[in-house]
């Protein structure tokens, strides 16, 4: 797909007609008194939040924003593999795909042995692992993402828009009702910003209020939980430019370390003909910050022109453009828990996203991680609220998500010092130099981590021990579920299994086959479909609600060792074919199959015991959290048990 030709322009590329009057957002109108969770700031990571919150009618949620309306243009564009399995628990996957560049490879340039001030190719890599995802890597504006949340949250059943135009002013919580989980202990002011109502005040009560309201959060300091770290006291400038260029790779992802005029990362951009330059610039006085260099588009361009020599670069448009500096810096967490001891105790207040945890953008990880951070909390909000589970669970979003921006500022810290150092000189390494055959070395290890893949949340009340990983060891308890193709039993359709956990809030139990015929009244898989539907120690039965489909907490999904032509679905247990909805229809999805005829084998590929087969409890956020014997009922159902209502 291809588009930014004659000229960027924001918004839908699909739509061709010129843009027209601007129209007032809608959602602005006034804020309700009271609301389950309010989110304070539309970026990203409140926009993720927001529509897994929408997706619950039960929760009411408000998403307020100090803009005056949605972004237009942003700032952030790298979609990590794991952040497209998300997208596609969202059900927009396709469209990103559709829209975005694919990283595919990553290029590396080096000043040249010969004649030094010029620069040449030193190695071509390819960007992501084989078979660490059915995603690629991608790059799509940030104000995209926006339009698939925003429009996906308006079509959603709590039908769910933005407030803009407003400034969070004060934060309160009352804390002789906060140990209530149906309080409202927490009371917001908001300003008015812009428009008629321009210094009006709005003031709302919620049971929880979430901070993803960036570097700047306005809800931070009410929670005192400050940014810790430092500066690198590195200058950088990024601009998405139309250009011309004879320099070869372009359109690859590519990273220029020259002699003496600095370093350049490039990403090419969605559409065939835009691309994002981050252009290294002058080290920073003590104190001094970046835009105190006073920098000037010009100057940008002149630096590029410098690195990229002998190759010619003539910025036709610039779309964007800003000046930066290095830095990395983290709260201690990310909720209010501290100085409420109590055993009882849970949070009330939260902050995600870059409101938590900076850091450079050359990783592109800050979206990816932020995002990740409301795909973890929003479905625990929607337990607590909806009654299903326990207020403790809350406590895990902290303490989960900590340690992954605590991996990401370390990575980020190693990263950044290697890019923006000086080439050494061959067997001359310093610390201001670095060894550009152990820089690409470090990238290409790194793979899975920027990938997003190699997240590993620790034993806790929704991670199990892992005592029976051997049971099914390419289903890692703690990391996400990776996915692999089967068949889908009823109609032969070849699909993912992991495309089977949506971003609805439930949990799935995969029943991984023996070898025994799952249509046999002796298998172990018939067995456990018998418990799961009619013992009362079920943990399906027991966290049902009354009239409910029986999959609407827990969905049950099986995947037997025969080929889908082998099996007669009438025959399956009855709890793998349920009746469904006010009509008792029947959902035919719930059983798959190897894709035999295709040579792909899921019990191979991932490395399931054939013999004894294996329970694979997946969290709504799609991370394994156990893994079971078939007929483990006891470890099944404690495992809910501790934190189900």
């Amino acid at each position: 797909m291809q588009f930014f030709l004659n000229g960027f322009r924001p918004g839908d590329p699909r739509i061709t007609a010129a843009p027209g009057a601007a129209q007032t957002p809608e959602g602005s109108e006034c804020l309700p008194e009271q609301v389950d969770v309010l989110i304070v700031g539309s970026g990203p990571t409140g926009l993720t939040l927001a529509a897994q919150l929408a997706a619950f009618p039960g929760v009411e949620t408000v998403i307020v924003e100090q803009k005056a309306g949605p972004l237009q243009m942003g700032q952030a564009d790298g979609i990590a593999c794991r952040t497209m399995e998300m997208f596609e628990a969202f059900g927009f996957s396709e469209r990103v795909l559709k829209e975005s560049y694919w990283v595919n490879e990553t290029s590396f340039w080096k000043p040249d042995d010969a004649c030094p001030e010029n620069i040449v190719r030193s190695r071509v890599i390819q960007d992501v692992e084989d078979g660490i995802s059915e995603f690629p890597h991608v790059i799509l504006n940030q104000a995209r993402v926006h339009d698939f949340f925003l429009e996906l949250m308006r079509h959603s059943p709590a039908s769910l828009e933005p407030h803009y135009s407003r400034r969070l002013i004060d934060l309160q919580c009352d804390t002789s009702s906060v140990l209530n989980p149906s309080a409202y202990p927490l009371t917001a002011r908001f300003e008015h910003v812009e428009g008629p109502k321009a210094g009006t005040v709005e003031e709302i009560r919620a049971r929880y209020v979430v901070g993803c309201d960036g570097a700047r959060s306005a809800v931070r300091p009410f929670i005192h939980r400050p940014l810790e770290g430092s500066s690198s006291g590195q200058a950088w400038g990024v601009m998405d430019v139309l250009a011309l260029t004879n320099f070869p790779d372009i359109r690859r992802k590519t990273a220029i370390h020259s002699a003496s005029s600095g370093s350049l990362l490039i990403i090419p951009r969605e559409g065939g003909y835009l691309v994002r330059l981050y252009i290294e610039l002058d080290q920073l006085a003590g104190g001094q910050r970046a835009a105190e260099l006073q920098v000037t588009v010009d100057q940008l361009i002149a630096r590029a022109r410098k690195i990229l020599y002998p190759y010619s670069l003539e910025v036709k448009e610039i779309a964007w453009w800003s000046v930066y500096e290095i830095g990395q810096r983290l709260c201690a967490r990310f909720d209010d828990l501290a100085g409420r001891g109590e055993s009882d105790s849970f949070p009330r207040c939260f902050i995600a996203g870059d409101a938590c945890h900076t850091h450079s953008p050359k990783a592109g990880q800050g979206m990816n991680v932020s995002m990740q951070d409301a795909f973890n909390l929003g479905w625990k909000l929607a337990a607590v609220i909806l009654g299903r589970a326990t207020p403790g669970l809350l406590r895990t979003y902290s303490d989960e998500r900590y340690s992954v921006a605590r991996e990401l500022i370390d990575f980020d810290e190693k990263f950044a010092q290697m890019f923006g150092a000086q080439p050494a000189e061959s067997g001359t390494v310093d610390g201001n130099a670095v060894d550009l055959a152990e820089f690409q070395i470090f990238f290409q290890r790194q793979g899975r981590f920027t990938a997003g893949v190699a997240t590993r949340y620790g034993t806790s009340t929704i991670v199990g021990p892992g005592s029976h990983q051997h049971l099914a060891q390419g289903f890692t308890v703690g990391m996400r579920l990776h996915s692999a193709p089967v068949v889908r039993m009823s109609d032969a359709r070849p699909v993912h299994l992991g495309h089977t956990v949506r971003a609805d809030g439930r949990w799935r139990i995969f029943a991984f086959a023996d070898t025994e015929s799952p249509t046999a009244r002796s298998s172990r898989l018939w067995a456990l479909c018998d418990y799961l539907e009619r013992s009362p120690d079920s943990p399906v039965r027991l966290y049902t609600p009354v009239g409910s489909d029986i999959d609407s907490v827990i969905e049950v999904i099986a995947i037997c060792q025969q080929a889908h032509g082998e099996v007669s679905i009438e025959d399956l247990p009855p709890l793998l074919i349920p009746r469904k909805g006010r009509y008792g229809l029947i959902d035919y999805e719930k059983m798959f199959c190897p894709d035999i005829k295709h040579g792909i084998d899921i019990f191979n590929s991932r490395g399931i015991d054939r013999k004894r087969g294996a329970l694979v409890i997946v969290r709504p956020d799609q991370h394994v959290a156990h893994i079971l014997p078939l007929d483990e009922y006891g470890e099944l159902g404690a495992f809910f048990a501790a934190f189900m209502k």
